[in-house]
């Protein structure tokens, strides 16, 4: 309203939304995100022709062919125009051109057509492939076959239709093929075997199928089964076409009878061929021994190369003592001669030692170098930071600045000019040098660290103890100095193997003593950085060596040192900076080996107070079995065995959800269990280890974790028996059984499980006893003894009841269940099943209400209801994936292929028992396996492979014969069924 006329607001034009596409599925079209009616099937059959042009012209001629064949209505052409105009308006303005009596789809957006981003994807996954890339090849793969939505212009009528739809589907099956094959190069053997059998079953002609599905197997160790698919093969062949396998096929069987090395193992591409090495004047020598390191060479030369046209290429190599940051960088810099014609420059500034080069005094050196006379040099800093620059223009120089202290050091000595480059390296990351190319310096993988130790010692001696010489390099941490130092030591001893060798440095107490030879010594490498700590700096450093485990978390670094989460970041970031200390993860840190054996004998001779190591070690257990119990208690609502663990000092992590709460105990497994396996040689933590342990027995069911677990388990127990305290020893041993129970050692964990409730009864501690009880009750079910069975789980339940534990009184039903249906009492078994399963879900516990569901499954399977059967043990499944049970995922698999059998879905049956087989690899014990292998064996024999079938028989039963198991009679009548009878 203040008198100034108003401009007409500029109205933007909207972009038309693109239209897509989709025809590997049902023909459908979408503008954006939002679906569009494609009209009839004759309409849908239309546009489909049309799309599948890609932009040719179809005539009317071809499109009635297309529709309707040899038979088209009388009005077939009228209707084509109709179908045509209904279309035009779907479509954006012009896209359906009508010319010579035909019509054509044009003006597609380059993603229009699902068709069009498969095959884009396809040429990537084979150009990926074609360069050696098989992670970018099958992960391209994997999303092209993702584009398909069912089958391929699915309910489209036409004889046309028809012709394209076999079309697509037969291509789909060679992607399937091709992305099968990049799984096998990839070493993914055993987790193809299922999907191959399931798809031998659905495609029995298909030779190339079988060849993948034979290799697959052999690779997997199961040779017997990839010969007897050969012999399916050549029957199948036989009886419906007359004909024998291919040459492929035949060639294949043959590798694999006379055990071809070629076939164990996937083609890996040819390594990239070395860069060629140059000499110029003021660098030092390079290592005539310099080992691996390519990718890194790579990436540096690739920095270096581009200095010219740039103001300076700055790389800055950080790392830990000892890594070959030097090394490396000399080696680099050699190589980068032809690029840096004008000179390179070299100077070491001692940035690890106490008395680190002075900048001003390096320039003056370099001003020398750079032909400046000594009258000429200026006295300040910034005059010689000045002329050094000024000399620089106009010239390529590379300039090496070795053991840099920090990026004040270095900033003076940094060339300005075009076309020069600058290569620095430190303890310290140079994260203040804007524009600095930082790159981390690992240790050397083991073949590298091998090669290298090859190098020094010499191929014969290697060659005759290779195992010994891989222990050797593993004991160094495959940190480049240590393999040096201990491979000059042994060249040095003409009298001493690889062996006398490895078995000095086994010992970790005295490893780094023995790392030493002449003026190189690996303890003196990491004083160097340790004397410029602050005491702070200096404490962190030696308490969080004492911590076992691959790495450490945050809050469990937190808990070592009793420091607040942020005091607590900020050392061990302080510590990463300096090279100390690694950054694994955000929030999660880790010691080289040696390192870590270093900051140990530091924190014995420094420690500033009596007992600050075992006070460390003792608040990082406290935190791991306060949070550890604070997980189970979310898995497990009203779970009883929360209240019975050893009482906690400072409380654990808080977790807001059950898959937060299981994120964090499979992501520390490997720490907690070191944690608690420490405890053995300090019976101060001897029973909360344990109480942990047991918190933790999900780790047992994982799979991924199971034989750490045992282990752990084992070792405690032999602790707790030497103390001698019956309450400890109770519980040791109650762990221990679960472990054998989950590894199907039966006889061992029913003789764990009654000197538990004899031990633990001794210790009034009431709920080892219920638990052993309840163990020994599904043991009895395992070995057939169900009136023993029925005996221990019906104390179980009493027991339970009167400790008020209702998820244990309802896992000892869900038990009991089992035994009555081995006890052929069906209805009993539904019933306790299902009461199990209503108390499981009213406490909101939802991981055990799987297994109560398992054994509904089972109960309901036995009875003839099926597809109950089949849906209870789909709930299970899920639950059990979800929670990372790898134990009952497996079981539950096999429980479905059973029900595939009953139901008649022998190819669905081999699918899930070739699955459960993937699942349970190192996990259950071998009866578990024998089970499986007998239903799998069942299904191939009723989908014709009998010759497979054969083999798995003859497994299972070689199997149960070795465990002396009851099953083995019922194998052997499917073996030879009529001597049997």
């Amino acid at each position: 309203m203040d008198g100034v006329p108003r401009v007409p607001e500029q109205r933007v034009p909207e972009q038309p939304v693109p239209l897509r596409f989709g025809l590997l599925g049902p023909v459908r079209a979408w503008r954006g995100e939002e679906a569009l009616s494609t009209g009839s099937p004759q309409q849908r059959a239309l546009l489909a022709a049309l799309l599948l042009r890609e932009g040719r012209t179809a005539t009317a001629a071809e499109l009635i062919d297309a529709l309707w064949g040899e038979e088209p209505p009388a009005q077939a052409l009228a209707t084509v125009r109709t179908y045509a105009s209904r279309l035009r308006k779907l479509l954006d303005p012009g896209m359906l051109v009508s010319e010579s009596g035909g019509y054509a789809v044009r003006g597609l957006g380059e993603d229009a057509l699902d068709l069009t981003r498969v095959r884009t994807l396809v040429a990537t996954a084979e150009k990926a492939r074609a360069t050696g890339d098989l992670g970018s090849a099958r992960a391209a793969l994997r999303r092209a076959l993702e584009v398909w939505d069912g089958e391929p212009l699915a309910g489209v009528p036409g004889p046309y239709a028809e012709t394209q739809r076999a079309r697509l589907q037969e291509w789909r099956l060679q992607l399937v093929e091709m992305r099968l094959e990049l799984d096998l190069e990839h070493g993914c053997h055993a987790e193809v075997v299922s999907e191959l059998t399931a798809l031998t079953a659905a495609h029995p002609l298909r030779e190339h199928l079988r060849e993948l599905l034979m290799l697959a197997l052999y690779r997997s160790g199961r040779q017997a089964e990839a010969l007897a698919v050969y012999a399916d093969t050549r029957r199948l062949l036989a009886d419906e076409l007359g004909v024998d396998p291919g040459p492929e096929l035949r060639e294949l069987q043959q590798r694999i009878l006379r055990t071809d090395p070629a076939l164990a193992r996937p083609a890996t591409p040819a390594p990239a061929p070395a860069p060629t090495v140059a000499r110029p004047a003021q660098l030092p020598a390079t290592v005539s021994d310099f080992t691996g390191r390519a990718a890194f060479v790579s990436e540096l030369s690739e920095v270096l190369a581009s200095a010219k046209g740039r103001v300076m290429a700055v790389s800055a190599l950080t790392g830990i003592g000892g890594v070959g940051k030097t090394t490396l960088a000399v080696h680099v810099a050699h190589q980068a001669r032809p690029a840096f014609p004008d000179g390179q420059l070299y100077v070491d500034l001692r940035g690890a030692g106490p008395s680190p080069a002075d900048p001003e005094t390096v320039l003056g050196s370099f001003l020398r170098a750079l032909g400046t006379a000594d009258s000429a040099v200026p006295d300040s800093l910034e005059e010689r930071a000045a002329l050094y620059r000024s000399l620089l223009d106009g010239r390529r120089v590379l300039v090496l600045l070795d053991n840099a202290r920090d990026a004040a050091q270095v900033r003076p000595l940094l060339p300005g000019a075009e076309g020069c480059a600058a290569l620095i390296t430190s303890r310290t990351r140079m994260t203040g040098l804007a524009g600095a190319h930082l790159v981390d310096l690992d240790v050397m993988s083991p073949k590298e660290a091998l090669a290298f130790f090859t190098k020094i010692v010499g191929e014969e001696r290697v060659a005759s103890e290779r195992e010994a010489a891989l222990d050797v390099v593993a004991a160094c941490g495959f940190l480049p100095l240590a393999i040096r130092i201990a491979a000059s030591r042994l060249a040095a001893r003409r009298t001493w193997t690889v062996s006398v060798l490895a078995a000095k440095l086994a010992d970790e107490r005295r490893r780094l003593d023995e790392l030493r030879a002449g003026d190189l010594a690996v303890k003196a490498t990491f004083e160097l950085g340790y004397g410029q700590l602050e005491p702070a700096q200096a404490r962190a450093f030696r308490l969080l060596g004492l911590a076992d485990g691959p790495d450490i978390s945050l809050a469990a670094a937190a808990a070592v040192l009793d420091l607040p989460q942020e005091e607590t970041e900020d050392l061990l970031e302080s510590l990463v900076d300096i090279s100390l200390l690694e950054s694994a993860a955000p929030g999660r840190y880790r010691f080289h080996d040696l390192v870590r054996l270093y900051a140990r004998d530091r924190a014995e001779r420094d420690e500033q107070e009596p007992g600050e190591s075992e006070a460390a070690l003792a608040r990082l257990l406290d935190f791991y079995l306060a949070t550890t119990a604070g997980v189970y208690a979310i898995e497990r609502p009203g779970d009883k065995l929360v209240e019975h663990l050893t009482p906690t000092r400072r409380p654990g992590l808080r977790f807001t959800s059950r898959t937060s709460a299981r994120d964090w105990l499979y992501t520390e497994a490997n720490c907690l269990l070191a944690t608690a396996r420490r405890q053995a040689d300090r019976p101060a933590g001897l029973g909360a280890a344990i109480d942990l342990l047991w918190a933790a027995l999900d780790l047992s069911e994982s799979g991924a974790n199971s034989k750490e677990y045992e282990a752990t388990a084992t070792a405690l127990y032999e602790a707790a028996r030497e103390l001698g305290v019956a309450r400890i020893s109770a519980r040791a041993l109650m762990t221990l059984a679960h472990a054998h129970v989950d590894g199907g050692r039966f006889d061992r964990a029913d003789e764990e499980a009654e000197q538990v409730i004899r031990l633990a009864g001794q210790a009034e501690d009431p709920l080892p006893v219920c638990w052993a009880r309840n163990a020994r009750g599904i043991i009895a079910l395992y070995q057939g003894r169900t009136a023993d069975g029925e005996e221990h789980l019906s104390e179980a339940i009493r027991l339970f009841r009167q400790l008020g534990d209702r998820p244990g009184e309802a896992s000892a039903l869900c038990n009991l269940s089992r035994i009555r249906l081995a006890a052929g009492r069906l209805r009993s078994a539904v019933d306790l099943a299902e009461q199990g399963i209503g108390i499981y879900d009213a406490m909101g516990n939802s991981m055990r209400g799987a297994n109560g569901r398992y054994a509904l499954g089972l109960a309901l399977t036995e009875s003839g209801r099926l597809d109950a059967a089949a849906s209870s043990l789909h709930e299970a499944l899920l639950v059990f994936r979800d929670s990372r049970q790898r134990l009952w995922e497996g079981m539950t698999l096999f429980r479905l292929a059973e029900v595939d059998l009953a139901a008649q879905r022998p190819a669905q049956a081999a699918a899930n028992a070739e699955r459960a087989l993937t699942v349970l690899r190192g996990i259950g014990g071998e009866w578990r396996r024998g089970n499986v292998l007998t239903v799998l064996g069942q299904a191939l024999s009723r989908i014709g492979q009998t010759d497979r079938a054969q083999v798995c028989w003859q497994e299972a039963l070689h199997i149960y014969e070795t465990l002396g198991s009851p099953e083995a009679a019922a194998v052997r009548e499917l073996l030879n069924p009529v001597q049997a009878a």
